[in-house]
């Protein structure tokens, strides 16, 4: 039996198919450029290169169709049919107040998915549309949502409510949410386990880098911060989000350049961070070379992304108490280096030591980079978002399938 984990986004779907009872892997992979046209579907299987494959892909229901088919035919065949998956367990973005933990999925629920859309439409919209068509898919199985704002219910009211009108919060629900919540609960359920201690013994700061950046305070296990706001546009500079600025910077340029609140929302979301000041390059992996090759701009972008994580980190450092340790989680670790030596250089004073070799070897292994000396351990761990998806459920659904090592590596 397996688990179907489904993290949906605009055009494009993040599988894993996890065995909840040998905690083993089945096959993982993406389908892109869903409803654009020239779709083609990555497969991942133990032992075998990854398979990449075209497929006719207008929505997400026939996206879904289409994995089923390749999951069970052929030399790819990992499943006999649609009856050997038991649960989906789908990647919810936003789930506002209402939402503090892992949730069977009913009507209800999805009414509460669709009314907590108007905080994160670019997420939330996508992701409901993967939950219907799997539904309609799979009708008689249960599924399961994991949202990203659950692990962050935990922060005090201070962390969380901004210095706005109070009406806004009681009226419109505007607070601080944050996100990446099941990639921060792997990293403290990692580091728990490699520093030998109980998850709410840990005292951390933990930081997602994927697409989009979030950093979390965790204090005796729990969230008691983070860096995203109501929306994730808010916190460290990402690849195409601006992250923190002068909130007067936007109605300044809305009045000098006759811009809408949409077009505006565009700018911020898809046209800046790294790609804004550089102007042509919009992940990091670009940006890292370009700085390598003497691009000045991409240098200074480099600059700014370490030290709006330096900032980050010493702040949060500030409030989860003696510290023992950092952890990065990120799917490009290895490449990710300079960043982190530009970040973590210079902490000494809060215990924090790099040992810059060890950075620069870093592969897809966990590890830590700290050097010897140093009193606050810095884990580099890759991503394994899935996994949570996936245990979450298996812990919601069924006891037996449960086991508190939710950090056994698939």
């Amino acid at each position: 039996m397996f688990i179907l984990t489904l993290n949906c986004r605009a055009y494009a779907i993040r599988y894993h198919l996890y065995n909840p009872t040998t905690r083993t892997v089945a096959a993982r992979g993406s389908i892109e450029r869903i409803e654009l046209g020239d779709s083609f579907i990555t497969l991942e299987l133990p032992v075998r290169k990854a398979t990449v494959m075209e497929a006719d892909c207008p929505d997400m229901r026939s996206a879904l169709d289409m994995l089923l088919q390749f999951l069970g035919n052929g030399v790819h065949r990992v499943i006999a049919g649609h009856g050997d998956i038991v649960a989906v367990a789908h990647r919810v973005a936003h789930g506002g107040e209402r939402f503090s933990g892992t949730t069977i999925i009913t009507p209800a629920v999805l009414d509460g998915i669709r009314e907590a859309s108007v905080l994160a439409p670019l997420h939330n919209l996508p992701n409901l549309a993967g939950i219907e068509a799997a539904r309609a898919i799979f009708p008689a199985i249960p599924h399961v949502a994991i949202f990203d704002t659950a692990f962050h219910q935990t922060m005090p009211e201070q962390a969380y409510i901004y210095p706005l009108p109070y009406e806004w919060y009681e009226q419109h629900g505007i607070r601080r949410y944050g996100f990446h919540g099941a990639s921060h609960r792997y990293a403290l359920l990692q580091a728990a386990e490699l520093l030998g201690k109980e998850p709410e013994e840990c005292n951390l700061v933990t930081i997602h880098v994927g697409y989009g950046i979030s950093l979390c305070a965790i204090r005796k296990g729990q969230s008691i911060d983070t860096s995203m706001g109501l929306t994730p546009l808010e916190g460290a500079t990402m690849e195409t989000r601006s992250g923190d600025i002068d909130p007067g910077i936007t109605t300044f340029m809305m009045q000098e350049e006759n811009l809408s609140a949409r077009e505006m929302d565009r700018l911020l979301n898809q046209k800046s961070g790294i790609l804004g000041i550089t102007g042509n390059c919009a992940t990091r992996r670009a940006m890292l070379e370009g700085a390598a090759d003497g691009d000045q701009r991409c240098r200074l972008a480099l600059q700014i992304c370490a030290y709006r994580l330096k900032k980050y980190i010493g702040a949060y450092v500030a409030v989860a108490g003696p510290l023992d340790a950092v952890v990065i989680v990120s799917a490009t670790g290895g490449s990710d280096w300079q960043i982190r030596e530009l970040a973590l250089t210079g902490m000494e004073g809060f215990g924090i030591k790099l040992d810059r070799e060890r950075n620069r070897r870093v592969v897809a292994e966990p590890v830590d980079i700290c050097a010897d000396d140093s009193r606050v351990g810095i884990l580099v761990l890759p991503t394994n978002e899935e996994h949570i998806l996936a245990t979450e459920a298996a812990a919601l659904l069924s006891p037996a399938w449960y086991t508190s090592d939710l950090c056994a590596q698939s």
